[in-house]
């Protein structure tokens, strides 16, 4: 008995001590936990219950040179309410009076939201959704509605903001204006000059705010303020004119119907400092509507076919082994190379014998690849070098990304672009290969006495008014070609126009004079069922002084309907320069400071009226434009909302009703 009662006591005491070593392994690991491990629990616990949430910073805004907006940031306003928040009373006290602001806000029961807001209450909502995308306006009427008014704490106010991107113009230079959009993956886009400038100018610092994890995958801001204020973008003005733009685009789209061709661009640079006053890209889409898909006149590096032969002559001329008087045989319009290849006139028969001033005028292929071939044959080196002095090789190195390649074949790099047709080929534009831009890039250089500017997008960036930073022209080369060659150039670009004879002709006019070139460049050539054409012109105007190049380019036209470059993109170049000429004088000159248009002083007079007549009286504003409307209510202490564009043609408050100040009224545009 007694060694049975022995053995139990040591059961008890071998239990009692794996007790103790337990306990005490149960304080070791708190004691870890506190004061060892605490941190990164705590951590890891704030971070799977709090997280910092980036808030983005405004964009700055992108504006054309006169100060018209092209994009900018708005903000955007989700309201929520956490039901849980206020206190029974103040729940209680103020809940109908927030229903009634609801409905009156979007015109629906006040009993709906009533229950709502109360079924939220019950079921413990914490993030009951009151309204989304709000404007900046209706956000701060939402902050004043009953309950809503005592913020975060004691009326479970919950604000969150989001900004968008608009772009007030529309379509209309959306892709050259561009973005920068973040995927699910982080990976970044930046098209278009908000894309190339928005990292060092436009992106501005992002912000920072706590927020709860409250279940359900939904988190709320823990403050009412956050803890890094975000800082807004710098603003970016470009080079762009709205007037130019306009015009360019409209006639590029005008003629892309027309000929139901596949895509296009066109591009107006002022050819003393390189700023691109319009570009516009255009393809079609699924639906056979147009618009900017790519930026075409950067991107899209292609055969330039006939626009080429300018390059081609530079060099030829200021090697001088041709002048612009002497005679090439076109051979009754076919060239034959190795039995095999030809090159061919677009006229039956050729030109006969002929100078290369009229080669170039009519566009004889035969005539210059003829030119180009007998003098370069056994030195095509001297060709291809003579090129690449003329910067033609090298890429414009534009902050836009996506910059085609040039490409010019050189005897001495071994690859498969140089054959034994390569310097032939080369003369008339086929072989070599350009992005608009690049091929406009020269053209001005022509234009401009030979001095080559680079093209530039940006005029300078501004902070609240004040310049951070300007851009000046940027000279590529001082001097791309002689004088005298540039002089013979620019002649034969005039006589492509103005001569019977020469391709462009039917685009003279006898109010303002125009110089260019035509293209029609085979595509798909390689394929005889896939093959195309490339519709081109470039030049400039006034063809005296030019103010302004320009190059047109068209894909794939409809060849039913027409294909060669003097009617496909001769027109929008023709349209585009007259549309200037017209609508947007190239010299500003006032003759008389104290003159008066009576339409315009008429309306001044009677604007002016109404604004001394009504103070506090609602006046007749039906008829008047949305800017004057605006200015006269907007004084007279109202709140004005416009719906629609153009001219008021009905208003929410009666002419003659008494107003009170920050009233509120709509107005109906045409």
């Amino acid at each position: 008995m007694e060694a049975n009662d022995k053995n139990i006591l040591n059961r008890l005491y071998f239990v009692a001590g794996c007790m103790f070593i337990f306990a005490l392994l149960v304080v070791f690991k708190l004691v870890k936990i506190q004061f060892v491990q605490g941190d990164l629990y705590r951590d890891l616990a704030e971070e799977r219950t709090i997280k910092n949430v980036v808030i983005p910073a405004n964009r700055g805004n992108v504006y054309a040179a006169d100060g018209s907006l092209l994009a900018t940031s708005v903000p955007k306003y989700d309201i929520r309410f956490d039901a849980v928040t206020p206190s029974k009373k103040t729940f209680e006290l103020y809940i109908s009076a927030l229903a009634d602001s609801l409905a009156n806000f979007y015109g629906k029961s006040s009993a709906g939201y009533n229950q709502n807001l109360r079924k939220a209450r019950a079921n413990k909502n914490r993030y009951f959704r009151l309204a989304r995308n709000l404007s900046y306006s209706d956000y701060l009427r939402f902050r004043n509605f009953p309950l809503l008014e005592y913020g975060a704490f004691r009326g479970g106010l919950i604000v969150e903001q989001t900004t968008k991107r608009e772009h007030p113009m529309g379509g209309i230079a959306q892709r050259t204006i561009g973005y920068e959009r973040v995927d699910d993956q982080g990976n970044v886009t930046r098209p278009g000059i908000d894309g190339a400038f928005g990292m060092k100018y436009l992106r501005g610092t992002d912000g920072r705010r706590l927020k709860q994890r409250i279940g359900k995958g939904q988190w709320k801001p823990i403050e009412d303020f956050n803890q890094i204020e975000p800082k807004d973008g710098y603003d970016v003005y470009t080079t762009l004119d709205v007037n130019i733009q306009d015009i360019a685009h409209h006639a590029l789209l005008e003629q892309l119907e027309y000929y139901k061709a596949d895509h296009g661009c066109v591009v107006v640079m002022d050819v003393k400092t390189g700023e691109i006053k319009a570009i516009s890209n255009l393809g079609k889409g699924e639906k056979g509507k147009y618009y900017e898909r790519r930026n075409y006149a950067v991107w899209e590096s292609h055969e330039p076919g006939s626009t080429f032969k300018l390059m081609a002559l530079a060099a030829a001329l200021e090697d001088k082994v041709i002048d612009t008087s002497d005679i090439v045989d076109t051979e009754r319009g076919i060239l034959t190379f190795y039995n095999k290849y030809r090159v061919r006139d677009s006229r039956d028969g050729g030109y006969g014998k002929i100078s290369v001033s009229k080669a170039f005028e009519v566009s004889s292929n035969t005539g210059i690849v003829k030119a180009i071939n007998e003098n370069y044959k056994d030195n095509p080196r001297k060709f291809v070098h003579r090129l690449y002095e003329m910067n033609l090789k090298d890429k414009l190195n534009l902050p836009i990304i996506g910059e085609g390649e040039a490409i010019i074949p050189d005897p001495d790099i071994k690859d498969n672009r140089w054959s034994g047709i390569a310097l032939p080929w080369m003369a008339y534009g086929y072989g070599v290969s350009f992005t608009p831009l690049q091929t406009l890039t020269f053209y001005n250089a022509i234009a401009n006495d030979g001095e080559m500017v680079k093209p530039r997008f940006l005029k300078e960036v501004k902070e609240f008014g004040r310049t951070i930073e300007s851009f000046d022209k940027e000279v590529i080369n001082r001097q791309v070609c002689s004088e005298e060659t540039v002089s013979k150039l620019k002649q034969l670009l005039i006589n492509v126009v103005e001569k019977k004879h020469g391709t462009g002709h039917r685009l003279y006019s006898e109010n303002f004079s125009m110089a260019g070139k035509t293209g029609t460049c085979q595509k798909d050539y390689s394929d005889k069922d896939k093959l195309n054409y490339i519709s081109s012109f470039a030049g400039f105007f006034p063809a005296e002084n030019p103010k302004y190049s320009c190059i047109v380019v068209i894909h794939e036209p409809d060849k039913s309907v027409g294909y060669y470059g003097a009617d496909v993109s001769g027109p929008v170049f023709k349209k585009i320069a007259q549309k200037i000429y017209t609508d947007t004088p190239l010299s500003d000159e006032v003759t008389d400071l104290d003159s008066k248009i009576m339409e315009v002083e008429s309306d001044f007079n009677a604007y002016f009226d109404k604004a001394q007549k009504y103070k506090t009286i609602m006046p007749d504003v039906n008829r008047m434009t949305a800017m004057d409307a605006l200015a006269l209510l907007e004084n007279m202490g109202l709140k004005v909302k416009l719906r629609g564009s153009g001219e008021v043609k009905s208003q929410s408050i009666d002419k003659g009703t008494k107003v009170r100040k920050n009233q509120t009224v709509i107005l109906e545009l045409n």
